[in-house]
């Protein structure tokens, strides 16, 4: 005789469909995340030197990006300028806040453990900038 169909095992196949169907949803070109909260290669010995790199984001104005470049000396970050490119004046107001507090985040760190979501009340900047990072740790592989 079957087993009936408990409601348990019914919400549990609901929840992974939901969760498959969600995970489809990830922009192209949004950097691969983990469960830690972290970058993926921890493990990675970057050159020392200044890479630079663009990253961009969509914004409610639009596709906007900024320009990263991050001085590394022992897998560390050890400087970094953000230049904002922003066109619509919101955008603006949010890069000039993610410029100004970005340093504070991220000076000091190694770069694989970077999670920077929101910086001084600006949080969609931070997707621009995870990408222009994982694109300067490809560069700092390659040398």
């Amino acid at each position: 005789m079957p087993r009936p169909t408990t409601r348990a095992a019914a919400l549990t196949f609901t929840a992974l469909g939901l969760m498959g169907a969600l995970a489809a949803c990830a922009p192209a070109g949004t950097p691969p995340t983990d469960s830690g909260g972290g970058a993926t290669n921890t493990d990675a010995s970057y050159t020392d030197g200044t890479y630079t790199a663009d990253g961009s984001y969509n914004a409610p104005s639009g596709t906007e990006s900024i320009t990263v470049e991050v001085t590394l000396a022992s897998d560390k970050i050890t400087g970094i300028t953000v230049t904002p490119h922003a066109t619509d004046p919101t955008a603006k107001g949010h890069q000039a806040e993610f410029v100004g507090g970005i340093a504070d985040q991220v000076v000091g760190k190694d770069i694989d453990t970077l999670n920077v979501t929101r910086v001084s009340g600006s949080s969609l900047t931070s997707g621009g900038f995870k990408i222009a990072i994982e694109a300067i740790k490809e560069q700092a592989l390659e040398s």
